[in-house]
């Protein structure tokens, strides 16, 4: 079995690399290699740049497993990635996330996960598609909508599956800033270095302060769904 995720550092950054050569598919094996990823960051204490490949940050879950894999299959995978979500929103250490270009569905919720995004500018697509393709939002993913989007937004989003293009998606709350795409990882790099000389206990205890009401309701929609 290929690796999809791949992990290297560069002094105190855990740069964590999704690519499977076509969409990035979020899973099983890719939340798998994430969390195995994730653990490592945690145990070196370093702050995390995820990204994904040239053009494609991820295009969602794996609609192999969503179209045919029978409700059971779906909901073992949706359930997966709802805690890979609620541990990226809890995590000890700053997360960024550089989002090379389309970022739908599961990738857009992991977005909505992490402590700052940038994203690329160009004819790129981001958002919540999920109405759009037949499948209900699961709980989690509405209450991470409602909590990070920026509130004339959540409806457009959740109900509509309206797609926006990566400028529109720093107004509406799924990225916080937008660069050429020859300087997204330079830039994602330099922000990533400049937030680990947080002081990561303070970050950490000041993270889940902002986010407790958020936390709550998204471990609730967890166990009600899942």
């Amino acid at each position: 079995m290929s690796t999809l995720v791949t992990y290297e550092k560069d002094e105190n950054v855990a740069i964590i690399t999704l690519d499977d050569g076509k969409a990035n598919a979020v899973s099983h094996q890719v939340i798998d290699e994430l969390n195995a990823a994730l653990d490592k960051a945690e145990e070196e204490k370093a702050t995390v740049l995820l990204t994904g490949r040239e053009g494609k940050f991820s295009a969602g879950f794996d609609l192999s497993v969503m179209k045919d894999g029978g409700p059971a299959a779906v909901g073992k995978l949706v359930g997966a990635g709802a805690r890979l979500s609620q541990r990226l929103l809890t995590f000890p250490a700053p997360v960024i996330i550089a989002c090379n270009g389309h970022s739908l569905a599961m990738g857009a919720l992991m977005l909505l996960s992490v402590d700052y995004r940038i994203g690329v500018s160009g004819k790129y697509k981001v958002g919540l598609n999920e109405v759009a393709i037949g499948m209900t939002m699961p709980y989690f993913g509405v209450e991470l909508a409602r909590g990070r989007l920026t509130p004339s937004y959540f409806g457009r989003s959740v109900n509509n599956a309206e797609i926006f293009s990566p400028d529109d998606a720093v107004s509406a709350g799924f990225l916080d800033k937008v660069v050429p795409e020859d300087q997204l990882l330079s830039a994602a790099l330099a922000g990533a270095k400049m937030m680990s000389q947080l002081d990561l206990k303070a970050h950490h205890g000041t993270k889940l302060r902002v986010r407790d009401q958020l936390l709550v309701l998204v471990d609730e929609a967890i166990k009600k769904e899942f």
